[in-house]
């Protein structure tokens, strides 16, 4: 009884230390939504990145729009 336990009591820890940890599976941001989080913090030029993002998405929707044209 006492060696099984001791077998299972290694098993168990070798099991674990094979697991996989939480900090090795972070999701990767992409620029684009680095830099939409650095347009709200209160740093000085966050207001430009902002700008910049709008600025991109109204030239994007302009491009998407003319090449809808017949």
């Amino acid at each position: 009884m006492r060696r099984s336990l001791g077998w299972a009591g290694i098993v168990f820890l070798l099991l674990m230390s094979c697991a996989r940890s939480g900090t090795q599976q972070t999701k990767q941001l992409t620029e684009r939504q680095r830099d939409s989080v650095l347009a709200t913090e209160p740093l000085p030029g966050a207001k430009v990145v902002g700008n910049a993002l709008k600025a991109s998405d109204a030239a994007a929707a302009r491009a998407a729009k003319m090449d809808s044209l017949p």
